[in-house]
């Protein structure tokens, strides 16, 4: 494989001006640039991509950040970084993944200002994110997976939670369950803003209104335990529950272990339905979750489509999507079997 240093020989150049050539870093004389090129062709030389992004003042790398704990990336979430870097990759940009998250601004603050990034993509979005502020004073081009509380200017692809939380009750209500209890994401992520918590929670409350009953919701810590837990919490809180809707795919699998404990049988005395979940995740479960399925792969498509029409500055306007989650019926949800002692019977709102 030839070098930088092979065509430097054969042109009769310094290597440095070879990288001049490449890189446009200093002027070189059009006969200077046509040997170099010349000697280039005649050795094959493929120039690495810092070489070529220099050139046009692109690095064609760009970052994905996303907060990382203990339990890594699920099925699920993976789908959404897979989506992204199968685009980036076939616009020829390579995606960078780094767990920047809105405690370490100094850490974000450094990775913007060495240019090393011609855009980003943050995803686990909360409703006031600094991280959007740091990265528009470095001017890098920012799409978001989620949303912020003000999105006016801001380009977003996130999934659509009204909807989404709206379709699992109705399923739900439609199969005769009122007393439905909503597991959510931890108190931690309700208390700090996390996006996706605080719009399930609401849409849960408006949809639950809807038919006349009362929300009854639980946070939970991101594991089997915290599911655990919060099943005892909610059988404490409505005893005759009937159906439990899970936005909390790492507590769900908890959630089905104490039913089991409690004597209850899924869907026979309790339905469960996962939101925001992949069909991977669903079928590990006994019997498969019936789901609200995550659009993740296309959700991640679209955040890159986006960051590089911004990259480019085409003048194309702010791109906004909300993304439904598709209800899959699988073997953890059916009809409620006995009517809940004490729960009204309300009709289905036209």
């Amino acid at each position: 494989m030839a070098t930088m240093q092979d065509v430097a020989r054969l042109a009769r150049v310094s290597v440095s001006t070879v990288s001049y050539a490449l890189t446009g870093a200093r002027p070189i004389s059009q006969a200077t640039r046509e040997k170099v090129l010349a000697a280039m062709a005649e050795l094959d030389y493929q120039p690495n991509a810092l070489a070529r992004g220099l050139a046009s003042r692109r690095s064609r790398i760009l970052g994905l950040l996303l907060p990382l704990d203990e339990r890594g990336l699920g099925a699920t979430e993976s789908a959404f970084v897979t989506g992204a870097a199968a685009t980036a990759s076939a616009a020829g940009y390579h995606l960078v993944l780094s767990p920047v998250d809105a405690g370490d601004l100094d850490g974000l603050r450094r990775l913007a200002s060495q240019r090393m990034l011609d855009g980003v993509v943050l995803m686990e979005v909360q409703v006031d994110d600094p991280r959007v502020g740091v990265l528009r004073e470095a001017r890098v081009p920012v799409v978001l997976i989620g949303r912020t509380g003000d999105t006016a200017d801001l380009s977003y692809v996130d999934i659509d939670f009204d909807r989404t939380v709206r379709d699992a009750v109705a399923h739900l209500v439609d199969l005769g369950h009122r007393r439905i209890v909503h597991v959510n994401h931890s108190a931690a992520a309700l208390a700090g803003g996390y996006g996706p918590a605080l719009r399930s929670r609401d849409a849960f409350a408006a949809a639950m209104t809807g038919y006349g009953v009362t929300p009854v919701m639980i946070p939970a810590e991101e594991s089997a335990a915290g599911g655990r837990h919060a099943l005892t919490t909610a059988f404490g809180r409505a005893p005759d529950l009937t159906a439990v809707l899970a936005m909390n795919e790492s507590a769900v699998f908890g959630i089905l272990g104490e039913l089991t404990a409690h004597g209850r049988t899924v869907p026979d005395d309790v339905s469960v339905v996962s939101m925001v979940t992949s069909p991977q995740v669903a079928e590990l479960a006994t019997p498969a979750l019936t789901t609200m399925t995550s659009p993740g792969t296309a959700v991640g498509r679209i955040a890159i489509e986006a960051l590089l029409r911004h990259v480019r500055d085409d003048g194309t306007a702010l791109h906004q999507e909300l993304l439904p989650c598709t209800l899959e019926v699988r073997g953890s949800s059916g009809p409620v079997r006995r009517q809940a002692v004490g729960a009204p019977r309300t009709e289905h709102p036209s």
